[in-house]
């Protein structure tokens, strides 16, 4: 139950290390958008990589080879998507999603939020992370692509956002 033999561990060792310097020169090629914070495909293909050496490092029954061609097959398709979405904005489209506007000027844009399933509590969150201490300081919140809230505050001088370079 707590230790099978100590060849299983001397099997996990040796194709832990092989896996891993795989893993490594298969992200380098890659590139560093395998391992970036782009979009939920990207995120998919990171998560699926990390299943992928687990799967290596415990069952037998894959051999360390099989695991590389896998662990290059991802990186070839993301590469691919990335190749494809660089030069073709309706596949961009398709792949990633796009910024939305959730707060301008002093008002929450409710449908918005409706649609992205945000709510106030978790702008006004983001806002206190930015330390921003009042929504009154704040000229528009952009929910990003990666899922992240950018806050974009007020400047001293009062520069005049429009919703046009707001937008995205």
């Amino acid at each position: 139950m707590f230790f099978s033999s100590f060849a299983d561990l001397w099997r996990i060792i040796v194709v832990g290390f092989f896996a891993y310097l795989s893993l490594i020169l298969v992200l380098r090629i890659a590139g560093k958008r395998t391992l970036s914070k782009m979009n939920a495909f990207d995120l998919v293909v990171t998560v699926a990589l990390g299943s992928i050496l687990a799967t290596i490092l415990l069952n037998k029954k894959v051999p360390l080879f099989d695991g590389i061609t896998a662990f290059a097959t991802l990186s070839f398709l993301q590469f691919i998507v990335a190749w494809l979405s660089t030069r073709s904005k309706t596949f961009s489209k398709f792949v990633k999603s796009q910024p939305q506007l959730l707060y301008f000027k002093g008002e929450y844009l409710i449908q918005s939020m409706k649609k992205e399933r945000i709510t106030e509590n978790e702008i006004l969150q983001a806002t206190r992370s930015q330390g921003v201490l009042s929504m009154k300081d704040v000229e528009a919140v952009v929910l990003e692509s990666d899922g992240s809230l950018s806050i974009l505050k007020k400047t001293q001088e009062e520069t005049k956002l429009t919703l046009r370079n707001v937008r995205m």
